[in-house]
């Protein structure tokens, strides 16, 4: 059996878009299901990551796997009408076929539905004897534990600063209306067991490990174990966390000691009136200096991630919140547009009030705006968060905000400049660029 794996990618974070090597590390997803082949299948196997090169239209597979988000959904249409049409089956999974699997289901023979480590399998030992349904639905009794190791040795290398990227954690219970990621899978978090956590990361030359999960102190108590166990391993570690680490001095102290160099925080918003709006009241606003001050201090740099486009805020919000992170001096910052993804309670509410403006997938990327605002045209929306990229990101601002450069310049340097660029891009990314799949031919 020929087995295809394909991640297309929007227009911005194409391999030939805007979003650098630099800022770019392997994805789980696909390494992840490459290992769940069954081996009586005698399976040759490619992956293929649209973010580092080209998908190729001249596959000769017997069935192409391909992974979609919601911003990447026209596009992953387009690439399945294709190859259906030249007799391939196309197997969907992911986010958004899990929220629309109905909607996906036009495009592919097969739809997965929410984790598909116990179904994946199943679903090929199904398609190798003709019995492939269209359906298959997560099982009861989900556990990652005896997670087999992703098959990185199919990745193009060559296209990631790392491929040293670790699940530990899946899942979020916290209840942020515009986050796709519970409404496809639910709020239950699921834990690793840390034996086999540092068994994997032992397996590493790296030195750095990149732990991609949304939330790692979902579970403090088991945060706890695992940075204490990864303390002997003598590796630097970077991973996503709420900004409620702030309040937790032993937590902090536990993340320096166990090699913590950087961490991934959405503030959402500078005004505390927004984050009730999204239901992220977890984020106090006015502690967002000492937290910056704490982490610092034990020597970790912070990715701080603001949404743009709550109806708390006015166009006033993007210079308030540009000079915010450099009083802060958030080491980097990154900026986005509130964006409603099916099925959340945000797009609900938003569709009650008549506010949802665009219906392409393609433009629900996070950087483009798809619903009216509040306070502000969308028009001044895009615009306001095109100035932010570019104003955060001028080299004078960029020293404003990491001097004394005290706080590892080796990393963080050299990832500012990247999104430099991303920011001198940013505007080229019309409607007419981020919908346009005229490179995948259509076949009648």
């Amino acid at each position: 059996m020929k087995i295809a794996f394909l991640a297309p990618a929007g227009a911005m974070h194409r391999f030939n878009g805007s979003f650098g090597k630099s800022l770019h590390y392997a994805p789980l997803t696909l390494t992840t299901l490459a290992s769940l082949v069954p081996e009586e299948l005698n399976a040759e196997m490619k992956i293929y990551d649209e973010t580092v090169e080209n998908i190729p239209l001249d596959l000769q597979v017997d069935i192409i796997v391909m992974t979609c988000i919601t911003g990447t959904s026209s596009r992953c249409y387009a690439y399945a009408d294709y190859f259906r049409k030249r007799g391939i089956t196309v197997v969907m999974g992911g986010v958004h076929p899990t929220l629309l699997p109905d909607e996906a289901l036009k495009h592919a023979d097969t739809v997965m539905i929410g984790f598909s480590e116990y179904t994946f399998p199943e679903m090929l030992l199904d398609f190798q004897s003709k019995k492939l349904k269209k359906l298959y639905v997560q099982k009861e009794g989900f556990s990652l534990e005896n997670k087999p190791i992703p098959r990185r040795d199919l990745l193009n290398r060559k296209g990631y600063i790392t491929t040293a990227t670790v699940e530990v954690v899946r899942g979020c219970s916290l209840p942020c209306t515009f986050c796709a990621n519970p409404t496809a899978f639910g709020r239950k978090v699921y834990n690793r067991p840390v034996r086999e956590v540092i068994a994997e990361i032992e397996m590493f030359s790296e030195k750095i490990i990149l732990f991609p999960d949304v939330n790692l102190i979902a579970d403090k108590k088991y945060a706890m174990e695992l940075f204490t166990e990864m303390k002997h391993l003598k590796k630097y570690w970077m991973g996503l966390v709420t900004s409620s680490v702030g309040i937790d001095e032993e937590l902090i102290r536990t993340f320096a000691e166990s090699g913590c160099k950087g961490l991934l925080i959405g503030f959402e918003s500078i005004s505390q009136e927004s984050q009730s709006y999204v239901n992220k009241g977890i984020n106090r606003v006015d502690d967002y200096s000492l937290l910056m001050n704490r982490l610092h201090d034990n020597g970790i740099l912070v990715q701080g991630c603001f949404a743009f486009g709550s109806d708390e805020e006015d166009t006033s919000v993007f210079e308030r919140t540009v000079e915010a992170v450099i009083k802060s001096k958030i080491d980097l910052p990154r900026y986005s547009i509130l964006t409603p993804f099916p099925k959340t309670k945000f797009y609900s509410d938003l569709e009650k009030e008549g506010r949802i403006i665009e219906r392409d997938w393609a433009m629900y990327d996070v950087e483009h705006c798809v619903f009216t605002p509040k306070n502000m045209t969308p028009e001044e929306l895009e615009k306001g968060t095109a100035w932010a990229w570019r104003e955060t990101y001028k080299i004078s601002n960029i020293f404003k905000r990491l001097a004394p450069f005290n706080h590892s310049p080796w990393i963080s340097f050299p990832l500012n400049m990247a999104y430099r660029k991303y920011a001198d891009k940013f505007e080229h990314f019309t409607k007419d660029v981020m919908c346009d799949n005229s490179d995948i031919p259509k076949i009648k």
